[in-house]
């Protein structure tokens, strides 16, 4: 972590042209993205046109298509069943299976709407009588600019968003539970974020990108130089990001995890905390993480993002890296995992998905392997 933070520092230094300068706060996302700018060629405009919003949707349906040979389609909504004009109403359906569960989208930024990005679980599935089966339906909502509709341009930033919430959305919607409060992602906290952040994986590989990402003019896909230099800039500060988001981690179970009769006095909290575990000075007269929205919906909870990550990640380079878009890899993602919602011991569920290597030193209890994040990130 200091052999990163000192290069940041002397990046600072050559840029101002100040060999005492020290970093700050706020130097943090502003010179780790100059550095990722000035070492790899990354237009952001050019990465946005492969990414128009209608081209990214069609990728979900690649997605659903190629793994579980499930395809989405647009089906009309009752009097009042839509809460905007802009929300349209999708079914996952199967050849054989039939429909599988629905999905809103509602993807377009606006006034008064929830500000960020996620998805609802609306009804769960349950067994009913018989063969019967309750489908789920789900809402994923999202934030993008809505000044052109359709052919809004995503960064690739948003693109990773739209398929981290659909790796919850798919949860929902191919979990085949006894009861609903076990549907989808109604998991064990530990495991909630694990879907999500295997899509995410998805987003960022090459033969998954040029099935979709197609430049709006010419029709020609991604070049693949343009998806390894995204790659690249992505991993150059891998010991600063998962030092954030342990930081995030510890701050989460400090506020949230003890209580007690006094008064918690948050702002000298977080910022022991921050001088303690990272790198970086608190700027005094500040008090950031009242607008940490993650802080309310996960209270003492937010250590599961980490957990999951190295879940996912174990996962993917065990069962998905090989050939990510294959049957066989949708059939063991989903009758191994997404299936069971949280209907089987998280523990058993993981091992039986990517084998003994997913969880290390258990002892009965879910503790990550870190060795398989550790490999992805460089470190």
């Amino acid at each position: 972590m200091m052999q990163e933070f000192n290069t940041i520092k002397d990046f600072k230094r050559r840029v101002c042209n100040d060999k005492s300068a020290d970093l700050e706060p706020w130097d943090e996302d502003y010179f780790i993205g100059m550095m990722k700018s000035s070492a790899h060629t990354v237009d952001p405009s050019v990465v946005a046109s492969y990414f128009p919003l209608s081209q990214c949707i069609k990728g979900l349906n690649v997605l659903v298509e190629s793994l579980f040979g499930a395809t989405f389609h647009q089906v009309p909504m009752g009097d009042g069943e839509s809460w905007h004009p802009n929300v349209i109403k999708l079914s996952l359906h199967h050849p054989d299976e039939g429909d599988l569960g629905f999905m809103y989208l509602d993807l377009y930024s606006r006034k008064g709407k929830y500000p960020g990005c996620a998805h609802f679980a609306i009804r769960g599935g349950r067994r009913l009588s018989g063969t019967n089966y309750q489908l789920p339906i789900i809402a994923l909502v999202c934030n993008f600019s809505s000044s052109r509709g359709l052919t809004a341009r995503l960064n690739h930033c948003d693109v990773e968003t739209l398929f981290h919430e659909f790796g919850h959305a798919l949860h929902s919607l191919l979990s085949r539970t006894e009861y609903q409060h076990f549907s989808g992602t109604r998991v064990a906290l530990d495991v909630a974020e694990t879907p999500s952040n295997l899509f995410e994986f998805y987003a960022w590989d090459y033969r998954v990108l040029r099935t979709f990402a197609l430049d709006e003019t010419t029709g020609d896909p991604i070049p693949e130089k343009l998806v390894k230099a995204l790659n690249a800039s992505r991993n150059m500060f891998p010991a600063t990001d998962l030092q954030r988001q342990v930081f995030y981690s510890i701050m989460d179970l400090t506020l949230f995890g003890e209580h007690t009769s006094k008064p918690v006095d948050t702002i000298s909290a977080v910022a022991d905390l921050k001088r303690k575990h990272t790198s970086w000075n608190y700027v005094e007269g500040t008090h950031w993480h009242t607008r940490f929205s993650h802080l309310i919906n996960y209270g003492a909870g937010y250590y599961s993002y980490l957990y999951a990550r190295c879940f996912a990640t174990t996962i993917w380079q065990e069962v998905c890296q090989g050939d990510p878009l294959s049957r066989s890899t949708g059939s063991a993602i989903r009758d191994k995992f997404l299936r069971h919602g949280g209907a089987k011991d998280p523990s058993v569920l993981l091992k039986d998905f990517a084998g003994d290597s997913v969880i290390k030193n258990s002892g009965g209890g879910i503790i990550p392997d870190i060795s398989s994040l550790c490999k992805e990130v460089g470190l």
